[in-house]
């Protein structure tokens, strides 16, 4: 199934414009344009099940602004994504026209399979603190600018990730992560909006569970030279 040409409605960048958390620290921007999609915004109900389709939905938006022969129309649609994920043996043919979710690994498939580009995949176990990881997520706001996803199992919404802000000269100190929200549904009316209502918002790594395990899929490729910052 080809991929749908509705980015013409999704808003932009939606980060833009929030201010910092209060805590000091430096703050590390995704770069470029991406679109925000979530729950229902191309008239395909979701809810409930589509948040990791969503978030790949924002990556691959980004990543083909990056990619001169890359459109966004390219970005694929839910029923798009379940074929792909068949067609390469990840899943059985019943997933077709599931409501089965997909995480970390499942997108990083798909990106790779889409765009070639590959991904790097950081875990953090149960019991463990996001901490561990913040070096790898300044290095990767700092060096590609790409936006990168956050899944578990026990918090198993995925989200989209724009952005850190953490204590350079304490890195055992708490950080916090800028996180895009695909659980919305309606008509997204405004970036202020959004951020208004906790849909784009900077999350405090101790806010995050420790019971869950987490992945991280961070794309590996950087920001074109072509692309404006944000």
């Amino acid at each position: 199934m080809p991929p749908l040409n509705y980015s013409h409605r999704l808003l932009k960048n939606i980060h833009i414009g929030l201010s910092p958390p209060a805590s000091p620290g430096e703050t590390f921007l995704v770069g470029g344009d991406y679109r925000y999609y979530h729950y229902g915004c191309d008239g395909f109900d979701d809810k409930g099940w589509g948040c990791g389709y969503r978030t790949l939905q924002l990556i691959s938006s980004w990543i083909a602004n990056q990619l001169p022969e890359r459109s966004s129309s390219e970005v694929p649609s839910l029923p798009s994504i379940q074929e792909l994920l068949v067609s390469m043996e990840d899943k059985p043919q019943s997933f077709l026209g599931s409501k089965d979710w997909i995480g970390t690994y499942e997108v990083c498939l798909v990106i790779e399979k889409l765009f070639d580009v590959p991904s790097k995949i950081l875990h953090v176990k149960k019991d463990d603190k996001l901490i561990h990881i913040l070096p790898d997520l300044k290095n990767h706001f700092e060096n590609f600018k790409s936006p990168i996803m956050i899944g578990g199992d026990m918090d198993c919404s995925s989200k989209g990730v724009v952005g850190i802000n953490c204590n350079a000269e304490d890195p055992s100190a708490p950080a916090h992560l800028l996180i895009v929200d695909p659980h919305f549904t309606g008509i997204a009316k405004s970036a202020e909006d959004l951020q208004g209502k906790c849909w784009v918002k900077w999350v405090s790594t101790e806010d995050f569970m420790d019971s869950s395990f987490y992945n991280v899929c961070l794309p590996q490729i950087k920001l074109s030279n072509t692309t404006c910052n944000v």
